[in-house]
């Protein structure tokens, strides 16, 4: 496990993989509790039973009950995208701990949910987490990239059909709804993601045109990239 220091204020590249390489997640319900999990599991309150007051038929998803206290966040998600084996995150720590109390939590609500429902045992992750501190804004906006856009694009047809077919590609990205991509470029809103960073750091267009670039040079291995990609 690589965890490196950072305090409240700090940028942090997370990756939560599952163990040996398996799926953490096998069907769009799993994705979508992972989502749940996301918009419910950052608050200083949880109660003993979240799925169920979650799953009442009144609600909309990601609703807030109304027995609930307001909201206290322990984390700013900036950007994310769900893969069947791993996860990323790009999160700013807004209070003491918020970042360790928020993935501890994702990962046991993860692991008991998928136990209960296939009859496993354990945890399904490798490790705690790792995490990365992201050290200046050019850095940031690859990572941003790198989570949001060259993960979901490796779903698409892989990164060099992403590469070569770039627009098509990116239409099919922005509507992929495990990743933070839609929320970003107006195509999906949820209450997950702080899309208003996002847009201070790029214009939907901005972050399209910088995204082509850098699908572009990913195979040429940049120095950012290869950062990213031996952090993972």
């Amino acid at each position: 496990m690589r965890k490196e220091p950072y305090g409240v204020g700090s940028f942090v590249h997370v990756i939560k993989r599952g163990t040996r390489g398996a799926s953490i997640v096998r069907d769009n319900a799993d994705k979508n509790r992972f989502l749940l999990m996301l918009a419910h599991f950052n608050d200083e309150y949880q109660p003993a039973n979240w799925f169920r007051d979650v799953s009442d038929s009144r609600l909309k998803i990601f609703d807030r009950p109304e027995t609930w206290p307001e909201q206290k966040k322990l984390v700013n998600i900036i950007a994310f995208c769900l893969l069947n084996n791993h996860f990323h995150l790009l999160l700013e720590e807004i209070r003491d701990g918020g970042i360790s109390k928020f993935m501890q939590r994702v990962g046991i609500g993860m692991s008991y949910r998928f136990n209960l429902k296939y009859k496993e045992r354990g945890s399904i992750f490798e490790s705690a987490f790792r995490s990365k501190t992201i050290d200046s804004d050019d850095y940031l906006r690859h990572v941003i990239a790198y989570i949001q856009l060259k993960n979901t694009l490796d779903m698409y047809k892989g990164k060099v059909e992403g590469k070569d077919n770039f627009e098509k590609a990116f239409t099919w990205a922005c509507q992929y709804e495990f990743s933070s991509l839609g929320d970003h470029v107006g195509a999906i809103s949820r209450p997950i993601v702080e899309s208003s960073f996002l847009n201070d750091l790029f214009s939907p267009k901005e972050f399209k045109e910088f995204g082509r670039d850098f699908m572009e040079n990913r195979i040429s291995r940049e120095d950012k990239d290869n950062d990213i990609v031996r952090f993972e």
